[in-house]
């Protein structure tokens, strides 16, 4: 899982998806789901697995979702498809409840999607 549904699994936004966000691997075959609504992403190979964690859906079903910072950076990133609003929502959020210790895991995974300069200036406003 990625993008809001991850966002909302991870307490980071109050809204509620309008579909299942779902990544695939750049290249790969893009999977064609009817039910539930489905957004398939795609992320480029190279960093696809990085941050991924388990999430428990049901008892002994367990899901891959990106983490929290993993996914604040990719609001971030991709703030103008996912809203402004949202990514700073989530930000905010995040930052809230891990406080500066946070910083470094969005640091951390902003470096390595180069996306540095979208995730600096707004950690430090936040912070500010």
């Amino acid at each position: 899982m990625c993008g809001e549904s991850a966002l909302a699994i991870h307490e980071l936004i109050d809204d509620i998806p309008t579909s299942v966000h779902i990544a695939i691997p750049r290249g790969t075959h893009r999977p064609s789901i009817t039910y539930p609504p489905t957004t398939v992403t795609q992320y480029a190979a190279e960093t696809f697995a990085l941050a991924i964690e388990q999430f428990e859906a049901a008892p002994g079903e367990r899901v891959p979702i990106y983490s929290a910072a993993r996914s604040v950076v990719d609001a971030m990133r991709h703030r103008r498809r996912f809203g402004e609003t949202l990514a700073l929502a989530a930000l905010g959020r995040y930052l809230r409840s891990k406080g500066r210790s946070g910083v470094r895991d969005l640091q951390e995974i902003a470096s390595d999607l180069g996306a540095m300069s979208a995730v600096r200036p707004a950690v430090e406003a936040v912070l500010a």
